[in-house]
């Protein structure tokens, strides 16, 4: 069969990156898109769109009927679900197959035997594949994970610690399990604490042969959500790596796998390794392994689903490859989501390809002028490094990472870049604790020295200057606030810092040992004790971004004239993002004690608590369930006992 036109049934990132491969091969595509989605760059890049009215994934992406409509409609004769949504949803393989167009993906009978992890478990423990088994919970059994059955990407997983937690945990993993995937089935397996999340990849045709590409390390995560991904592993013996792939070829074969797929696996330090899923589609990692065996791993779901046989052995692996996943979130603020506009984004690397030689791979599901949503995974990019050995590739992409220009939702690129360049990380000390173990005020600190936070006010405030003297109708030549004799210094007001200086014919009159070389409004050149140091700045309304030699300082400038109506009442506790409220769990007049939940959140796949910071009264609640809130709004208010 040939293929001539996909859609991809799938946003952002994927989708782009689907598209760059079927552009190379001369094959047409086509996009959907949500009213959120409607400025992504995915659906500008493709061939064709069709717009999905909603803004929920239970509106647009997850509705099979009208992805297969799409296709219709726009004349695709081949779907791909990319990864997440419906990608392992075996009725919705049956729907485009029945449609008379091609599945990009494993049979519908594949899909069906992993879509369950719990029947997953019981089909690969009959085929010999180690498994983690727990039937009923115990106080001996604790810890334990709760995780959705129909999905993965963190959503619907809970560690629970005590027994009298564990049906409220059961419960808020069903809500997001059924709100992400549309089935609410969850189960309980033991929670291996510090154990290594090790996948393999696995290639197979319909013509019996099935190659073990190596395996992904994958265990800094949060959430139980992979940060950063990387193969071949650190901790992998040539022994293990062999019984890794034996167990995931037999895991193939066991379900007659056909495409791309990928088997995953806990393994204990003492190298003991157990089943934990199949997940029948492209992984988000899967450009490590792109990187390392020079194959197009798209390029092949597309040759397998047009019947092509696989070549008797699969190519030898070279070097090291690490992905980051670069995401809108505050990871000090217990990981929090962030939306809004990208103002820039610009990560030196080549976009959705292997770099012909070491250096840096970057697949983006944003640009410049997107806006991150709140109904989405906040996932960015991925940023990939590879190189000839793991020390480089790990230095090649902290560098990268430190030198992008990121202006809009706080990231987790500090997080990335100090765990990257970790004493622990480079001794591939990578196991699921690693965040804990090593604490998020050190891997989550600012890049930017005190020093550097420092100066950048004084950047930031010499280029809003020279912006305002640029556009000056008189005098432009002269310096912003320039006096013949010496008058009040000038004053800029930021949220984090005030800055005073004066420009004289004797030059800047500012911080001690600094002088000023040039100021534009994009670039401020500074000396600093003799050293000169040139620090570009980004301006987009009241908010400044100044990037410096490997870090980056934002900054926001305060009104002159603050808007009283923008104040709170004391005790108000304000929505953290935008998002949905799903649950409220008090009522005015009840006493509440520190850390009792008040009410749920949902944004960005994930439900987040908000809780009491101290012991008080509920005076005031300001929500219902199903309330859209924007962040800052006011959910409730608390005053302290007397």
């Amino acid at each position: 069969m040939t293929v001539t036109r996909v859609l991809v049934a799938n946003r952002g990132e994927i989708a782009r990156r689907v598209f760059r491969t079927c552009r190379d091969l001369g094959i047409g595509t086509v996009a959907v898109y949500s009213d959120p989605d409607a400025g992504s760059p995915h659906r500008t890049e493709a061939d064709r769109s069709v717009r999905l009215p909603g803004a929920t994934p239970a509106e647009t992406y997850l509705r099979a009927d009208l992805l297969v409509a799409a296709a219709r409609a726009a004349g695709a004769d081949a779907v791909h679900p990319g990864y997440g949504f419906l990608s392992e949803n075996a009725d919705f393989a049956r729907a485009v197959v029945d449609a008379g167009l091609t599945w990009i993906g494993p049979p519908a009978t594949s899909i069906d035997a992993m879509g369950s992890k719990v029947e997953a478990k019981a089909l690969m423990a009959a085929a010999g594949v180690p498994v983690l088994q727990l039937n009923e919970v115990t106080e001996a059994d604790l810890p334990v994970l709760v995780k959705a059955s129909a999905g993965g990407g963190g959503c619907g997983m809970r560690i629970v610690r005590a027994l009298a937690d564990l049906d409220a945990e059961v419960e808020t993993a069903r809500a997001e399990a059924a709100s992400a995937f549309g089935d609410p089935t969850v189960f309980v397996e033991p929670y291996v604490e510090a154990g290594r999340h090790i996948e393999v990849q696995v290639l197979a045709d319909a013509h019996g042969t099935v190659w073990s590409l190596g395996e992904r390390e994958c265990s800094l995560q949060r959430r139980h959500q992979k940060v950063v991904e990387e193969t071949p592993s650190p901790f992998v013996t040539p022994e293990l790596r062999a019984a890794l792939s034996d167990a995931a070829v037999t895991a193939a074969r066991a379900i007659d796998y056909v495409g791309a797929g990928t088997v995953e696996f806990l393994v204990r330090a003492d190298g003991a390794f157990f089943f934990l899923e199949t997940n029948t589609r492209l992984q988000v990692e899967h450009p490590v392994t792109e990187c390392v065996t020079g194959l197009d791993l798209v390029a092949w779901q597309l040759r397998i689903a047009a019947g092509e046989r696989l070549p008797a052995e699969p190519p030898a692996p070279t070097g090291h490859a690490i992905e980051v996943r670069l995401y809108a979130e505050d990871p000090a603020q217990d990981w929090r989501p962030v939306s809004g506009p990208v103002h820039g984004f610009d990560v030196p690397g080549t976009a959705f390809a292997v770099p012909p030689a070491a250096g840096i791979r970057v697949d983006a599901g944003v640009v410049a002028g997107s806006v991150v949503s709140t109904h989405y995974d906040p996932m960015l990019a991925k940023v990939v490094a590879w190189a000839p050995t793991r020390a480089e590739a790990a230095a090649r992409l902290a560098a990268a990472l430190a030198n992008a220009r990121l202006h809009g939702p706080t990231t987790n690129r500090d997080l990335l870049v100090r765990s990257l360049r970790h004493p622990a990380f480079l001794a591939g000390e990578t196991d699921t604790a690693f965040f804990d173990r090593h604490g998020l005020d050190v891997l989550a600190a600012p890049l930017a020295s005190d020093d550097e936070v420092a100066l950048a006010p004084l950047a930031a405030a010499l280029a809003l200057a020279a912006g305002r003297r640029r556009d000056a109708a008189v005098l432009g030549d002269l310096p912003s606030g320039w006096r013949n004799v010496v008058s009040q210094p000038q004053r800029t007001a930021f949220e984090t810092a005030e800055v005073s200086y004066r420009l004289t014919r004797d030059g800047l009159q500012g911080p001690e040992g600094v002088e000023l070389v040039s100021a534009e409004p994009h670039e401020v050149v500074l000396t600093v004790h003799g050293v000169e140091r040139r620090l570009s700045v980004a301006v987009h309304g009241d908010d400044v971004w100044v990037d410096g030699d490997g870090w980056s300082v934002p900054l926001r400038v305060l009104p002159r004239f603050p808007d009283p109506s923008a104040a709170v009442a004391a005790g108000s506790l304000v929505a953290p993002m935008p998002g949905s409220v799903v649950a409220v769990h008090v009522s005015v007049g009840d006493r509440v004690t520190a850390g009792q939940r008040l009410l749920v959140l949902e944004a960005m796949k994930m439900q987040h608590p908000v809780t009491a910071p101290a012991d008080g009264v509920v005076t005031s609640v300001d929500v219902v369930v199903g309330a859209q809130v924007e962040a800052g709004a006011v959910l409730t208010v608390l005053e302290g006992e007397t």
